[in-house]
Parts: structure tokens; C-alpha cells; sequence
């Protein structure tokens, strides 16, 4: 069974394309799951019109805007099959290429890219996503050329451990990467989008930026958040524990600082700061002990779920 999952929003003029294309790919054993991000045009009236003649076509609707993460998540939360398709609904990305994907997969990988080649966007797309790509590899240490490609074939097993709120989608395959799972790209062909208007712009390349600091900081230190604040803390307050026993000789020594009051003030402040991060470290780790994320997402409608899913 393959589940192809697509996130929308505001794609009314791509949906029947779309759909005509994924059909003269797949027949059998598949299901379509649209997740209609808050779109305000006519998007999902004709998913409505598409899941009445066709039950495999599946439709989940946010109330608003919540991002594609959260729609991805609702999607792969409804998912039934072993296999998880993801694609965008501009049909930028290419039906057509997915089997080659899914045979990729079946040569030992958990998740294989969909590497856009060559890619079709302006340069002004292009650039920031290649230096947000390397900065990432450099860090993570999976390097690949396109993680943000919405074309992605994955297992199951992939979407029951990689958890996505934010925006940290475009870092599923680092995730899964740290998680231990095998991750690989292919190849494939990329169209130049005809619909529509995209989503990327400056403010999604900053919250990219926020988001890479998140995944290191969540893949090396998001079970033990004490190890990174402490460390800092614990550096923090031993030098200033140290000028405080400088100061204290001093005092001792020559009945006074000498005019080291700038040091004393230095001293005492490295050492409260220190102990606040030390702080910090305690209360992540008691958070992390007990905290359980809430859904990110508020679904207003759902079609053709059989309701016993969970």
C-alpha cells in the first residue's frame, strides 16, 4: 500500500492536473491524502469534487493556515500504507518520478530525496536553499543536495519516529539521518512552476536559519539539555569563581582590591550568570521528563477516513 501525502495551499488551478497525472501512475494500492493548508481559493471545493468520484482521493481541511509541517504530520498521522509519498501540488514535482524513487528504496534506504535536476527556480530561490544545504551537511552530517525537496519516498517506520512542529520540515531528512536511518537522493526531473505563486521568500530563509540552530541543538543536547546550559553555566562560573579568589587575596594580602572593583563586579556577575545557566540546564531536563507535545494543527472536516484510524 502506498500513501501519497500532498500539502496545498492555494492550488486550485494545479489540483485536476495533478490528479489526472497521479492516476496514470498508480492504480492500485494506493491512496491520495490531500491536506488543504487553510486555502482561501476554490482548493477545496475541488478536492470535495474529486473525493466524490473517486474514494482513494482523501482530503483533510485546516480551519486556518497552520504550516506545512502540521499539515504533513495530519497527513502522515491518516496514512495506512508501508510506504509514504510526499509531494507538493504544483506540480513541480513529477508523478512520473516517484516509482523510481520507490525502487531506490527497496535497495536497503529508509528514505530517498527527490534531488530536483536541474532545478527550475530563479536563482533567487536557488542560492539561499544551496547555502542552507551545506551549512546543514556540515553540522548534521548528511550531505545532500536538495533536503528541502518536497518529492520525498520514505518508510513507515520513518513517520512514526521523526517528529515535525514548526517548520522543520525541510530537516525531515536530517532527523531521520540522526534518528539512524539510511537516507540517500536521486535524481530527478524538475518542472518550472505554471500555477500559482511560491511561499518562499527572506522570511522563510531567517526561519530556516532558527530552524538548523534547533535541530543540532535538539539532536545533540534535546535529551540532556543540562550537558549544553551546564556547560556554559559551569565555564561561566568557575572563572568567575576564580577572580573572586583573586579579589579575596588581594583584600587579604593589602588590606585592599587595589582599585579592582571592575574585576569584583566581572567576578560576581560570571558567577550569577553561570548559575542561571546551570538553572536553565535543571529546568530543560525536568521539562523534558515530563513535557508531550499537543497537535499543532486544528482539522475542520476529513473525507473518505475510515473513522477507526487513529
Amino acid at each position: 500500500m502506498i500513501s501519497i501525502v500532498i500539502p496545498l495551499f492555494n492550488e486550485e488551478e494545479s489540483l485536476k492536473p495533478l490528479y489526472e497525472r497521479l492516476i496514470g501512475v498508480f492504480q492500485d494500492n494506493v491512496e491520495f491524502i490531500f491536506v488543504d493548508d487553510g486555502s482561501t481559493d476554490r482548493s477545496l471545493q475541488i478536492l470535495e469534487d474529486l473525493s466524490k468520484k473517486d474514494t482513494r482521493v482523501k482530503v483533510i481541511s485546516f480551519r486556518r493556515n497552520f504550516g506545512k509541517s502540521s499539515a504533513l504530520s495530519a497527513g502522515f498521522k491518516k496514512a495506512s500504507g508501508d510506504i509514504i509519498v510526499t509531494m507538493d501540488a504544483d506540480l513541480q514535482d513529477q508523478p512520473e518520478e516517484v516509482p523510481k524513487l520507490i525502487e531506490k528504496l527497496k535497495e536497503g534506504y529508509d528514505l530517498v530525496i527527490g534531488w530536483k535536476y536541474p532545478r527550475k527556480d530563479p536563482i533567487s530561490k536557488r542560492l539561499p536553499s544551496k547555502v542552507i544545504n551545506s551549512i546543514t551537511g556540515f553540522f548534521t552530517g548528511l550531505k545532500i543536495h536538495d533536503m528541502n525537496s518536497g518529492l520525498k519516498v520514505m518508510r513507515k517506520d520513518v513517520i512514526q519516529e521523526v517528529a515535525m512542529y514548526g517548520e522543520l520540515h525541510r530537516y525531515m531528512p536530517h532527523l531521520a539521518h540522526m534518528k539512524g536511518f539510511k537516507v540517500t537522493e536521486v535524481k530527478v526531473k524538475h518542472s518550472e512552476r505554471k500555477f500559482g505563486k511560491s511561499k518562499f521568500g527572506a522570511k522563510r530563509f531567517l526561519a530556516g536559519i532558527f530552524d538548523l540552530l534547533t535541530i543540532i541543538f535538539l539532536g545533540k543536547f534535546g535529551k540532556k539539555p543540562l550537558h549544553f546550559f551546564g556547560l556554559f553555566g559551569l565555564i561561566l562560573f568557575l572563572i568567575g569563581l576564580c577572580i573572586n579568589i583573586y579579589i579575596a587575596y588581594l583584600r587579604f594580602r593589602y588590606s585592599s582590591i587595589l582599585g579592582r572593583l571592575p574585576l569584583l563586579l566581572l567576578g560576581i556577575l560570571n558567577m550569577i550568570i553561570g548559575i542561571q545557566f546551570i538553572s536553565m540546564g535543571l529546568i530543560g531536563e525536568l521539562l523534558t521528563s515530563f513535557y508531550v507535545k499537543e497537535r499543532e494543527y486544528s482539522v475542520k472536516r476529513e473525507l473518505n477516513f475510515d473513522n477507526s484510524q487513529a
